[in-house]
């Protein structure tokens, strides 16, 4: 799968970046995917070569609450809108990943209700956990305490077949790949038992896992993954640069190369499930966190809006994600000016990483560290290549990148 090596992926929430209805009782169907269209010029411009989009299958009200894994969200559109998509990405050479939540679906998907009033003799009852003997009566076990979200019960034969009719359903209709929603709260068996066959009829697709913490690369070599999400390093690059401790960061780099000894991680410095970056560190700390990013090793992904400095927070609470899942205007002449220096800094940097293709798999050495400055070298896995890269939050912000023969590539100052 030589592309993987050279991807950087543009992340989208479709139901909020094409303004999608969520939480109405009674929501609108409209062809809102097709919003998306209007984006991708822009980015490839950006410097982007896929979509990563979070859910589009049909759900009560996220994304994640899903009630239909071979239907279109209608509040996205249908089956054509998709495929206008796909070959409109396909034309641009843009790869295509779709997020799979295939550790719960919602409490109203129509085979868990039918589950729960056949009874555990019935036609459905072996594809979700639930507990027939619980007081009160047969109750669905949940993810993570949402009463919402009933888990799928991985331990069966009839939750592998839906998965993987799922996947392939999708990969048919030319996607590229899948992101395992809390792929980590699945036992990797499971994983193990699906991905494999997958993988012969469709040798070319990545596989992403969605894991938090833990033993990744186990993970991966159990699971037959190709990668998983590295929020230890999402964590370490912002608070490295708020609580002026570039430590925490060194000590997350190392950890790091370990796992590039064994896979290619997905980085990134925001997603929809985080405060925005430049909420936490501001649009500055923003764009030194992003120089950070995409001098390291990794298969990294751009968070839409992160490029043109959003800010965001997430909260506890219903709703609390809207803010970072916001809708985008019909097309890029509409953003705000006020992102552009942002956007610009995204460019540079995106085409910096794609001069040196070799940075997927660099790995990293500390050449001077102290809490508040910071020199690391990226090197190529052969040793035929390197990038220095040195920061400086102790007095006037900086970051300076410089190449093997000690030219500065790019350059930095608050």
């Amino acid at each position: 799968m030589d592309w993987v090596e050279h991807a950087i992926w543009w992340q989208v929430y479709p139901l909020g970046f094409c303004g999608a209805p969520i939480r109405d009782p009674e929501p609108t169907s409209a062809p809102r995917l097709r919003r998306l269209m209007g984006w991708l010029d822009y980015a490839i411009e950006l410097g982007t070569s896929g979509l990563l989009l979070g859910p589009v299958f049909a759900s009560q009200t996220h994304g994640y609450d899903t009630v239909d894994q071979f239907r279109i969200d209608p509040r996205l559109g249908g089956e054509e809108d998709f495929d206008a998509l796909v070959a409109a990405c396909s034309q641009r050479g843009l790869r295509l990943l779709l997020d799979g939540v295939f550790s719960h679906v919602g409490a109203q998907h129509p085979d868990v209700i039918r589950a729960l009033d056949e009874g555990p003799g019935g036609s459905t009852a072996d594809l979700f956990d639930i507990d027939w003997n619980a007081p009160g009566g047969p109750a669905p076990r949940v993810f993570e305490g949402h009463a919402s979200l009933v888990r799928l019960n991985h331990a069966s034969e009839r939750a592998v077949q839906y998965v993987t009719a799922v996947m392939e359903h999708w990969l048919a209709r030319g996607i590229d790949g899948w992101r395992l929603d809390a792929a980590y709260s699945v036992d990797t068996g499971f994983w193990a038992r699906v991905i494999p066959a997958i993988r012969d009829r469709h040798p070319n697709a990545w596989f992403l896992g969605e894991v938090i913490h833990g033993d990744h690369s186990r993970f991966v070599a159990s699971s037959g993954l190709d990668a998983t999400t590295q929020y230890e390093l999402w964590k370490a690059i912002w608070s490295s640069i708020k609580d002026r401790n570039f430590f925490e960061l060194d000590w997350a780099l190392n950890r790091h190369n370990g796992f590039l000894a064994h896979f290619t991680p997905n980085t990134f410095i925001g997603n929809h499930d985080v405060t925005r970056i430049a909420s936490v560190i501001g649009s500055d700390g923003a764009v030194m966190a992003l120089a950070i990013l995409l001098t390291l090793g990794g298969i990294p992904s751009i968070y839409y809006g992160d490029e043109q400095g959003f800010t965001g927070i997430k909260e506890e609470r219903t709703g609390g994600d809207d803010a970072i899942r916001p809708a985008f205007p019909d097309t890029p002449s509409e953003l705000a000016d006020w992102g552009q220096n942002v956007h610009r800094a995204h460019q540079d940097l995106i085409g910096l990483r794609r001069r040196n293709p070799w940075l997927v798999t660099a790995t990293t050495t500390p050449l001077h560290l102290e809490n508040t400055r910071y020199t690391y070298r990226a090197a190529a896995r052969d040793g035929s290549n390197h990038l220095d890269v040195a920061i400086d939050i102790a007095g006037t912000p900086s970051l300076v990148i410089k190449n093997a023969s000690g030219h500065v590539l790019w350059e930095w100052r608050h």
